[in-house]
C-alpha cells in the first residue's frame, strides 16, 4: 500500500476542512484582539500616554498573531486551489482594501513614536484605527457573501468567470446580509479588543474599553441573532443532489447542486451542530457580564469562546459547501470536489502535524514571557521604547 493511502481521501478532505476552520478561527482569536484594540484606540485613549499604553498591549505580539492569517491563506492555496483562485480573483478589490489596511498597520506601529509632534502621532493613530476596523468589517462582509453565494461559473476547462465589472464586483459585495455580517464581525472584535485591554491595561483606558466592549457585545449578539433569522426566511441555501462521490475527482462540475430552501436545514440533518451558535451566544453573554464586573482572564476566555462559536457556526451550517455559485449552482465548490490531490493533502497533513505544535508552543511561550499589565508609568518612564 502507498503510504498516503493509509488515510482515505474522504477523511483527508474533512481533516483539511477542519484545519482551515481552525486556522481562520485562530486568526480571529489572536489577531482579532489586535484589530479590536486598533479600532478602539481613538475612543478609549485620550492622551498620548494613554494611546501608547493601549498600543503597547498589542505591540509585542501583533506580528506573531498575524502568522495565523498567513497560515490560513497558505492552507487555502495548497489544500483548496479552486477556492483560492476564485475567491481571490472575484474579491480582488476587496482583498486589496484589506491588504492595504493590514500593510498600513505595521507602518503605523513602526513610525508613530519616531517623532513627538501631535499631528504626526494622531495621524498614525488613525492609521491604526483603519488597520483594525477595515479588515474586521470586510472579513465579515466576505463571510456574508459566501453565505449568499457568489456570481461565478466554471467553463468546461474549469476556468472561473465572474459576472460584472471589477467595480461591480466590489460594490456587489455590499448586500444587506453581507453588511450585517460585517457589523457582527466588527462588533465582536471590538468586544474582543476591549476584553484584551481590560486584561492588559489599567486605569482609564481599561475602564473606557470595558464600557465600549459591553455595547459592542450587545451589538454583536443582536446582529448574530438577526443574521440567523435572515438566513431562515430571506436567504436561499444550497444542497447536493443525488449520489455524492466523497472520494471523487477534484472537479466542481462533477456533482449536481440545487439552490433553494434554507441553510438552516443543516440543523435538522445534524442537530449536534447547534452547539456552535449556543457557544456564540453564551460566550458573548458571559464576556459582557465579565466586562461589567471588571473580570479579566475569564472575560477574554469567554470572548474567545463566543468568537469560536460564531465562526464555526458558519462552516458547520454550510458544510459541505465552501463557496456556492449563484449563477450556476453546479459550479459551487464543496469539500468533496474542490480539494488538492490525495497525496498533496497527506504530505501537507504530515507537515502540519510536525510544525503546528511548534507554532502553538512558541506562541504560548511568548504570551507567558509577556504576561502582565502595561501601565501608564511603564510608558511614561520609557519614552524611547518602540511604541
Amino acid at each position: 500500500m502507498i503510504l498516503h493511502e493509509l488515510i482515505d481521501f474522504e477523511i483527508l478532505r474533512v481533516i483539511w476542512w477542519v484545519l482551515l476552520g481552525v486556522l481562520l478561527t485562530g486568526f480571529a482569536l489572536t489577531d482579532g484582539f489586535d484589530m479590536g484594540v486598533g479600532a478602539l484606540l481613538p475612543f478609549v485613549a485620550r492622551t498620548d500616554v494613554e494611546r501608547r499604553q493601549a498600543i503597547n498591549t498589542v505591540g509585542p505580539v501583533w506580528e506573531g498573531n498575524q502568522v495565523w492569517f498567513i497560515l490560513g491563506g497558505g492552507a487555502i492555496f495548497a489544500a483548496w486551489p479552486p477556492l483560492y483562485a476564485i475567491s481571490f480573483s472575484g474579491f480582488y478589490l476587496a482583498m486589496f482594501l484589506v491588504l492595504a489596511a493590514l500593510i498600513l498597520r505595521p507602518v503605523a506601529f513602526k513610525y508613530r513614536s519616531k517623532r513627538d509632534g501631535k499631528r504626526w502621532r494622531e495621524t498614525w493613530d488613525w492609521a491604526l484605527f483603519i488597520g483594525g476596523a477595515v479588515p474586521a468589517l470586510l472579513f465579515g462582509v466576505a463571510v456574508g457573501n459566501v453565505l449568499l453565494g457568489v456570481p461565478f461559473h466554471l467553463t468546461d476547462t474549469l476556468m472561473p468567470r465572474y459576472d460584472g465589472s471589477a467595480l461591480g464586483k466590489l460594490f456587489g459585495l455590499l448586500r444587506p446580509v453581507a453588511l450585517l455580517a460585517g457589523v457582527v464581525s466588527l462588533s465582536m472584535l471590538l468586544m474582543h479588543g476591549a476584553a484584551w485591554l481590560g486584561l492588559k491595561a489599567d486605569g482609564p483606558v481599561a475602564d473606557r474599553a470595558r464600557r465600549f466592549g459591553i455595547v459592542a457585545g450587545l451589538v454583536a449578539a443582536s446582529g448574530y441573532a438577526l443574521a440567523g433569522l435572515w438566513l431562515l426566511v430571506g436567504v436561499d441555501g444550497f444542497a447536493l443532489v443525488g449520489e455524492v462521490a466523497k472520494d471523487g475527482p477534484s472537479n466542481p462540475l462533477y456533482n449536481e447542486v440545487t439552490r433553494g430552501g434554507t441553510w438552516l436545514v443543516a440543523y435538522d440533518e445534524r442537530p449536534w451542530i447547534a452547539i456552535a451558535p449556543l457557544m456564540g451566544f453564551a460566550g458573548i453573554a458571559m464576556a459582557i457580564r465579565g466586562l461589567r464586573a471588571g473580570r479579566e482572564v475569564s472575560t477574554l476566555l469567554w470572548s474567545k469562546l463566543g468568537i469560536t462559536g460564531i465562526v464555526s457556526s458558519v462552516g458547520l451550517t454550510m458544510f459541505p459547501f465552501i463557496l456556492p455559485s449563484t449563477v450556476d449552482p453546479d459550479s459551487s465548490l464543496t469539500v468533496w470536489d474542490a480539494s488538492s490531490s490525495h497525496l498533496t493533502l497527506f504530505v501537507m497533513l504530515v507537515a502540519t502535524v510536525i510544525f503546528l505544535p511548534l507554532i502553538l508552543a512558541y506562541t504560548a511561550w511568548v504570551y507567558r514571557v509577556l504576561w502582565g499589565k502595561v501601565t501608564q508609568d511603564d510608558v511614561s518612564d520609557n519614552a524611547e521604547t518602540l511604541y
